[in-house]
């Protein structure tokens, strides 16, 4: 079993401005999720700088495989992930349905811009969406197109030095759930962050 090491709380130097050429250039290699292409940029940096930091590595791990599994039994979803923003997404825990079963498999990278973790990272609060169609905001996307994602209930895992997300936790299905059911699943995403970050040695925010 993989294990994790804990990292030094400290606050990372932020990097010094890069020239507006090499901004440009970044801005063409990198999909971008926000309106504020530099700041989004610099926090990529930064959040990078505190993973090494951090000694979390931006691959599987068996620890954070086993967390996907245990919520998406716990939820009933075919899908779950715990997932570090770097310059793509990497999901660094991950449940995938049976191959046997016919659904799409996810694999280990996504771009930046997809799904809907990454408006868990700007918010730096929990998502859920029993229901995608029913948003007209969250109805169209890369993965509900391409996998066929009709439920989503995501979680941040926020490090207190930098205040930056650096992961995300999330459960994922081809089904809507009903608004009844939305408190529970919420409640297990919100679960499934703090074992996260407990696994990954992250200092969190003071309540």
């Amino acid at each position: 079993m993989m294990t994790f090491h804990p990292g030094h709380p400290t606050t990372p130097t932020p990097p010094a401005p890069a020239p507006a050429s090499a901004w440009r250039a970044i801005e063409r290699r990198l999909e971008v999720f926000t309106a504020d292409p530099r700041t989004e940029l610099t926090d990529m940096a930064t959040r990078l700088s505190r993973l090494r930091e951090l000694d979390i590595h931006l691959h599987g791990h068996e620890d954070l495989d086993a967390l996907a599994d245990t919520m998406s039994e716990r939820a009933g979803f075919r899908y779950a992930m715990v997932n570090a923003f770097g310059e793509e997404q990497t999901f660094i825990g991950l449940r995938n349905p049976p191959s046997e079963a016919g659904y799409p498999l996810v694999g280990r990278t996504m771009s930046r811009g997809h799904g809907y973790c990454p408006e868990v990272v700007q918010r730096r609060l929990g998502l859920p969406l029993p229901n995608v169609a029913a948003s007209p905001r969250y109805a169209s996307n890369h993965v509900c197109d391409a996998i066929g994602i009709q439920s989503y209930f995501g979680e941040p895992v926020i490090d207190a030095a930098t205040g930056l997300v650096l992961a995300t936790v999330c459960v994922i299905d081809t089904e809507p759930r009903t608004l009844d059911d939305a408190r529970r699943l919420q409640a297990i995403v919100k679960d499934g962050a703090r074992a996260a970050t407990d696994l990954l040695h992250i200092p969190t925010p003071l309540p």
